[in-house]
């Protein structure tokens, strides 16, 4: 793995711990991410620090004992790839779906690009489908 790769997964890595082990939303800034940060989904991309940062704070919104673990990261060049899983109780609004008191327990993976040794855009996968049985939605 060349340096520049191996900058961009301890960037990446130290700026998502610190956001769950601190559960600071603060921890999404200019630091380690690009002022364009865009989270790429399924109803359209959410584009801007700020609005990057709010997205991703409905995690720690709605799960007051969120736990977030990498599996493994992988790299190469400006490209990561990481496994990982969450686990928490939905106790909480999350997305504008009130407290369900359910635990979920999901993983996924997420594509990164990083720019200039910060994080440009990021593509989470996951099985929704589960995550909403986990947190009693669907049947």
């Amino acid at each position: 793995m060349n340096e520049q790769t191996e900058k961009n997964i301890n960037t990446y890595k130290m700026a998502w711990d610190t956001f769950f082990e601190t559960r600071d939303s603060n921890a999404i800034n200019s630091d380690s991410f690009d002022e364009q940060a865009t989270v790429v989904t399924a109803e359209g991309n959410i584009t801007g620090i700020d609005a990057f940062r709010d997205y991703y704070n409905n995690y720690l919104t709605g799960f007051s004992d969120a736990e977030f673990n990498f599996i493994d990261v992988i790299g190469q060049g400006d490209k990561i790839v990481k496994h990982w899983n969450f686990k928490g109780t939905h106790d909480g609004v999350m997305f504008g779906i009130p407290a369900t008191n359910k635990k979920v327990n999901i993983s996924g993976t997420t594509v990164v690009l990083m720019k200039d040794g910060k994080v440009l855009q990021e593509q989470d996968f996951f099985d929704n489908y589960s995550f909403l049985m986990q947190l009693g939605l669907l049947e």
